[in-house]
């Protein structure tokens, strides 16, 4: 009689459900024939999901560089614009660094218009004193990074990056001079920006220093002149290499004899 009462109580359980399902089911149909009336025909044009209208949505990719697997967030939408994306300059000076074996130990790094960060964190990975830089709006998208790939604490293999802002020409006073190595992916995209630029890495460059700037080498930004004209006023520059697939270059630059 008890397995007859516990069966019996599981029937009842699964009617209970059975009705609780359909009265689900009939208040969706509600909900649509509300949005019909209300929207008529766009009901059906337009998603419903709310997260198609954000003002970004984020994507997470993973490269191995080095022998680090980096996760990289990007997110996506006219907030970040071009900041967010992991372009194909910051994949090529990455293998660059994989290829030359690159060990940044005991030095100083800064990488300018860093976007999502990939490359000042796989430099401080390789056991670099690493800044890294952007506008504002993109600090938050690399600070995700920085935590999602360098660990912190006392007993961490390599000192955590510094994220701060810096526009190009304008605060590049409150950095110090002479930093070892000075990283740009990407960076030659706008001939507005090149006085700027160009006075950010002639700060930031000590009679020491290198610079490594990869960039896409597209006409239409300008690239050609700034590397083959403007960039030798100031500085030796050098073609390390040339990526004809994705029409990248990637440039050495040193102040030697100049000023």
């Amino acid at each position: 009689m008890k397995e007859k009462r516990e069966n019996g109580g599981e029937e009842e359980r699964e009617k209970e459900e059975e009705e609780e399902e359909e009265n689900e089911d009939e208040d969706d149909e509600d909900d649509d024939d509300d949005e019909e009336a209300l929207f008529g025909p766009l009901a059906a044009v337009f998603p419903r999901d709310p997260a198609l209208f954000a003002d970004s949505f984020p994507t997470r990719s993973r490269f191995c560089f080095c022998g680090h697997v980096l996760r990289i967030a990007q997110h996506h939408g006219p907030r970040l614009g071009l900041a967010a994306p992991v372009w194909d300059g910051a994949l090529e000076l990455c293998r660059y660094f994989e290829e030359e074996n690159l060990d940044f130990r005991g030095r100083t790094v800064i990488e300018l218009g860093a976007g999502t960060g990939i490359v000042g964190i796989l430099a401080a990975l390789l056991g670099g004193d690493v800044t890294i830089t952007d506008l504002p709006l993109a600090l938050e998208q690399i600070r995700e990074n920085v935590r999602r790939n360098v660990p912190g604490g006392a007993a961490a293999p390599c000192p955590l990056p510094r994220v701060r802002a810096l526009a190009w020409g304008l605060d590049h006073g409150s950095f110090p001079r002479g930093y070892d190595v000075v990283l740009g992916a990407d960076v030659v995209y706008e001939p507005r920006s090149f006085p700027a630029l160009l006075a950010t890495l002639r700060h930031l460059c000590g009679p020491r220093s290198v610079a490594l700037l990869c960039c896409g080498m597209r006409r239409e930004l300008g690239a050609a002149r700034f590397f083959h004209e403007l960039l030798p006023r100031h500085f030796r520059t050098q073609l390390l290499r040339r990526c004809p697939q994705r029409d990248v270059e990637l440039y050495r630059a040193t102040c030697g004899g100049h000023g």
